[in-house]
């Protein structure tokens, strides 16, 4: 078997991943078992557009918050928690901790998406 050397890991939202798997659908002609299930899922539980994910993104990376990194901006904009309270529930499985301000930040552009 052959040995897989990663070279960089990069987060990307479920519906970049959606789009995706939609484009090797169309050249390849059909997906392997695990890649229908996965976009069986994405297509159920991906509540944003790609641009719309990606638009947010940015958004939430212009608010400047201290030791919040890609992985968690990916997560928000995966789940859309609407309340300063889901934003700190969703974080806290993280080491970070951020203010009740900055959630509320957070929670406040999240809620002008959905």
């Amino acid at each position: 078997m052959a040995s897989v050397n990663i070279l960089n890991q990069t987060p990307v939202t479920m519906a970049e991943v959606k789009d995706e798997l939609t484009k090797i659908q169309k050249k390849a002609g059909e997906l392997n078992y695990r890649a229908n299930k996965t976009l069986a899922y994405l297509q159920e539980f991906s509540k944003l557009s790609t641009a719309k994910s990606k638009e947010l993104r940015e958004k939430i990376e212009g608010l400047n918050i201290p030791r919040l990194k890609d992985e968690h901006i990916v997560k928000i904009v995966d789940t859309l928690p609407k309340f300063q309270e889901e934003v700190k529930s969703l974080l806290s499985g993280y080491t970070i901790t951020i203010t009740n301000d900055n959630a509320k930040k957070i929670a406040d552009t999240v809620s002008s998406f959905s």
